[in-house]
């Protein structure tokens, strides 16, 4: 890990330190530990901000963390085909391959780095299936799945399905190469990703090495969240520690800091950690399951609506 990196970050853009005189520094108010368990067929995941208040989230949901397991053979699993409605689900390939079918005919194949970004909307069926040479093979799997709600006019729009390749993300670096932005959706001092979103976030992949450390512009009306992948390190600037499997929430300000320890794990070189914003929805949630929706009726309705066809129909080929 990971997979989209560079061999020198000095040849790449770098996003300037906010002037200290200027910028008011985010707070860290919380650090969580994500616990462990199993989703789909039984691949182990960290549910990245379960010890998050929903409040503190907004406007995402949830984010799980999906390995990082090496497989035998025979051993890679995925999901059976499931329903979703109104929001929309990320799914970040870090190590690994993955196959993504939908009911719109939406899908394709993800290898190391790439992002499929499926907006759900009014309703959608889909499957996450490792490819038959990986079962076959076995191999390293490790990725993110993150869902993001959408706002009440947005929750029945018509499904749609993104495929954003890892050579297309925005590689960036901090002023002095010490770190490693990779730019999924949103922007950052100025450049913007290639992912398209409803809700306006900004979400990065980032690499620190040993030592580094690295202030990042933020707005002001967004939320701030940082998940460790792996390694060890400290936030905000009065360097809170954490570490891998655990998430960061920052307070109220226009600029978080993040830095790495000066020793690393060995089977961890690196702080890897993903940073996540967004401008918060601020309308009730009623989250039941693959379903998000602004009220308990909605979810009876969405449940009637799957039950009933209105979701799609499984591809033939795949029934």
């Amino acid at each position: 890990m990971p997979a989209v990196t560079v061999e020198n970050p000095l040849v790449l853009p770098r996003v300037e330190t906010p002037d200290p005189t200027t910028t008011v520094p985010r707070p860290v108010v919380q650090v969580a530990t994500a616990p462990e368990g199993y989703e789909g067929e039984g691949f182990p995941v960290r549910r990245a901000f379960a010890r998050v208040h929903t409040s503190l989230l907004d406007p995402f949901i949830m984010m799980d963390q999906m390995g990082e397991v090496e497989y035998a053979a025979g051993e890679p699993k995925g999901t059976p085909w499931h329903p979703h409605r109104g929001f929309e689900t990320v799914t970040y390939l870090i190590d690994g391959k993955f196959i993504h079918r939908d009911s719109t005919g939406g899908g394709g194949a993800l290898g190391d780095g790439d992002t499929q970004w499926m907006t759900a909307g009014s309703g959608i069926l889909h499957i996450e299936t490792p490819p038959e040479d990986l079962v076959i093979s076995g191999g390293l799997f490790h990725g993110l799945q993150l869902w993001v709600n959408l706002p009440a006019s947005d929750k029945l729009i018509r499904p749609k399905y993104q495929d954003i390749s890892g050579s297309n993300v925005k590689l960036l670096a901090s002023p002095d190469g010490g770190t490693l932005l990779r730019l999924i959706a949103g922007s950052i001092g100025g450049v913007q990703g290639p992912g398209t979103t409803h809700t306006p976030i900004t979400m990065i992949h980032a690499t620190l090495n040993p030592g580094a450390s690295v202030t990042l512009p933020w707005r002001s009306d967004f939320n701030a969240l940082v998940y460790a992948l792996n390694g060890r390190g400290t936030a905000g600037a009065e360097k809170r520690p954490f570490g891998m499997g655990k998430a960061v929430v920052f307070g109220e300000g226009d600029s978080i800091t993040i830095a790495a320890d000066p020793t690393q794990e060995s089977r961890s070189p690196n702080l890897d950690v993903v940073i996540l914003g967004g401008l918060p929805i601020r309308e009730p949630v009623a989250h039941y399951g693959p379903f998000v929706m602004n009220s308990h009726r909605e979810l009876q309705q969405a449940m009637e609506d799957f039950q009933s066809g209105k979701f799609g129909q499984i591809p033939a080929e795949h029934s």
